[in-house]
């Protein structure tokens, strides 16, 4: 029957193959059986925060108007 399963779920497009994933994880959750799920957009972005710390740093005269365009304002 496994198989049968995702012989079915192939012939469907990309974004109805979505959706029952979204089914399957709902029948899961309300029968009580844990599911294992991959990790989030937002945990994925969380654990790369900070990556270019120390890389990154702006002039203390960054606001400052260049000496050459202060005749214009």
């Amino acid at each position: 029957m496994k198989l049968e399963i995702f012989e079915k779920l192939n012939t469907l497009p990309p974004e109805r193959q979505a959706e029952a994933e979204d089914f399957i994880e709902y029948l899961i959750s309300k029968y009580g059986k844990p599911i294992a799920k991959s990790e989030s957009l937002a945990e994925m972005r969380k654990k790369n925060m900070g990556w270019a710390k120390g890389k990154i740093w702006i002039a203390d005269d960054f606001n400052d108007t260049p000496e050459d365009f202060k005749e214009y304002l």
